[in-house]
């Protein structure tokens, strides 16, 4: 298995490789250790299920030749389709050990067990339609589908489809994982995804997301080291009170709601704090122990809401920014964040996204780098394949996934999870990271079509966890 948590795009694989062979490792030693570590684990799914292996012409039909020839040694009725000659040395190599028979691309009938070796990393434009039609016939007649590093038809970097490509039930990453294993559309046509080491270490600003460390309170903590955790509220009470609950459940020592008369406190210990005007509002957000601010949820986007986002935004304290704030500030958000002298975390959906910039949302992991950059801000861009970057360049993808969560609500509780991890005194992107974790674990514990309260309800098992 891969033993490192970095993704690596094409350029740097293409890297890390490279020291490899530096170091003295041949191509053809690496294209063994792909090769064979992706045949074992084939091996071990499906042992005895008749396959068949689409080599291309590069080193990705290479591997195809090494996994082809280990799995016919093991006993499988294995072919090879081949529509041209290997192009590199390794591949011509991997070919040459080949002692299995060879099909034409056009004669090929298909197998139980389909594996993808066509094209891999690097792919920068669709798959003819002339192979890709064949392809098509070959995975549709199979039982059971792998692709090898990444499926045909995906581009490495972004997440994009270069094909309109079915779905595949594994894909086995060779090396290292790439950032189209863990993002939208591609995502979605992996299947289960593993990893196979071949001794590729790299250093990397992107990493999959990893379960936190959180310690526990200690004997010495009171309320207020646990960190105090205030709400800025506005129009709308359910989002506000969610927040507070989620900030309450995930760790916060003392949650506050600050609101105008009359706003009802969702619990009797979650304090309400009735205020008068934006004066009133900047006074009680000077408060030293504040420890984080959310301002966002149920906001609204009237003048009030400005008027409310103005003042969050003049506070000291480390600021997340959500909801409605995000569509207030628009496309001043860079602007008006920069300034602030604590750190802040916006965490807005692809549609939030939109308004903060003036250039339409492309690639993801640009896009977000770019934003947290101008910004001086920490940037989570949630959905499906969640990405976290820090203004430093530093950067997460969420590899933990729950479809549940795509219901009104959890956005607000996330939005309190990170205030809670926010106010420990930790680092605005650690926060998120955590964050991020502990609202997907709550929903893969809570189950299908739970409420925002039954997510809330699982949160402190999710951090019983990670103690």
């Amino acid at each position: 298995m891969i033993n490192h948590g970095n993704i690596l795009t094409a350029a740097e694989m293409k890297l890390a490789e490279q020291s490899l062979i530096d170091s003295g490792v041949s191509v053809e030693q690496l294209m063994h250790r792909a090769g064979q570590g992706a045949a074992q684990m084939i091996w071990r799914i499906a042992a005895d299920m008749p396959t068949l292996v689409l080599c291309g012409p590069g080193n990705n039909g290479g591997d195809g030749y090494v996994i082809a020839q280990w799995l016919l040694e093991k006993g499988v009725d294995v072919s090879v389709v081949a529509p041209l000659d290997p192009t590199t040395g390794a591949a011509q190599n991997a070919k040459s050990l080949w002692r299995g028979k060879t099909v034409a691309l056009a004669d090929a009938q298909p197998a139980a067990q389909f594996v993808d070796c066509l094209f891999g990393t690097g792919l920068a434009r669709p798959v003819g339609d002339q192979w890709f039609g064949h392809f098509t016939r070959l995975f549709m007649g199979a039982k059971r589908r792998v692709a090898i590093d990444l499926p045909s038809g995906v581009e490495s970097d972004h997440g994009k489809l270069l094909n309109d490509i079915p779905q595949f039930d594994t894909t086995i990453a060779l090396g290292a994982f790439k950032p189209s294993h863990f993002l939208e559309p591609a995502r979605s046509k992996m299947g289960n995804l593993v990893g196979i080491d071949i001794g590729v270490t790299a250093d990397s600003d992107l990493a999959i997301l990893s379960k936190p460390r959180i310690a526990a309170p200690t004997s010495r903590d009171h309320k207020y080291s646990r960190g105090l955790v205030a709400v800025v509220a506005g129009a709308m009470p359910g989002a506000a009170q969610l927040t507070a609950m989620a900030a309450q459940k995930s760790g916060a020592g003392y949650v506050k709601i600050f609101a105008s008369p009359g706003f009802p406190s969702p619990h009797p210990s979650i304090v309400v704090e009735n205020v008068q005007d934006m004066a009133d509002l900047q006074q009680r957000l000077s408060d030293n122990r504040i420890s984080a601010i959310i301002v966002g949820p149920g906001l609204g986007r009237d003048d009030r809401a400005k008027d409310l986002l103005t003042t969050a935004l003049s506070a000291d304290a480390p600021l997340v920014i959500d909801a409605d704030a995000l569509t207030v500030a628009g496309l001043q958000f860079a602007d008006l964040v920069k300034v602030r002298s604590a750190e802040t975390v916006a965490t807005p959906h692809a549609g939030e996204f939109a308004g903060l910039t003036p250039d339409a949302l492309q690639y993801k992991l640009d896009d977000s780098r770019q934003l947290a950059r101008e910004a001086e801000c920490n940037i989570l861009l949630k959905g499906s394949d969640t990405v976290i970057f820090s203004p430093d360049g530093k950067a997460s993808i969420s590899a933990q996934t729950c479809p549940w969560l795509s219901t009104a609500g959890t956005g607000d509780i996330l939005a309190g999870i990170i205030a809670s991890r926010l106010a420990t005194g930790i680092s605005a992107y650690k926060a998120a990271c955590e964050g991020q974790w502990l609202h997907s674990r709550a929903g893969q514990l809570a189950g299908p079509a739970f409420t925002p309260e039954m997510l809330i309800d699982q949160l402190p098992t999710t951090l019983q966890e990670c103690l």
